[in-house]
């Protein structure tokens, strides 16, 4: 690890991070809708962003990609982007509601579209 690494990480996470607050705080104001939209949105699209670049890498992407751009762009941005402690801790609030129901379907929701989306995402790199 160097400082150059450390810098690729931190501008990515930086990027994920402003874009994953934008996110919340734009599809936040929608009402009627039962549970965390934003972050659920945000984890199934990093999913498949994470998807499309680690198929990319391992289908043996030259350049950039392989000489930083993983860093920025996977574990940085897609690390900054994402959110599972959000996510885990909106569960929990949704079920001390007595939301079990909505918790569980956001759960699931959550779980097998982002393992989906991450799915064709492979696919579609390769």
């Amino acid at each position: 690890m160097n400082a150059k690494t450390l810098l690729w990480v931190g501008l990515g996470g930086a990027g994920g991070s402003m874009l994953r607050y934008v996110v919340n705080v734009l599809v936040g104001r929608i009402e009627g809708v039962p549970f965390p939209v934003a972050t659920m949105g945000v984890n199934l699209v990093g999913s498949f962003i994470i998807g499309v670049l680690f198929g990319l890498s391992i289908k043996g992407a030259d350049g950039w990609l392989s000489q930083g751009g993983m860093l920025l762009l996977a574990t940085g941005f897609c690390g900054g982007f994402t959110t599972f402690s959000t996510f885990a801790l909106e569960n929990i609030s949704l079920m001390q509601k007595g939301q079990s129901l909505i918790a569980l379907t956001y759960t699931a929701i959550s779980l097998i579209g982002g393992l989906l989306l991450c799915r064709v995402g492979l696919w579609m790199a390769g």
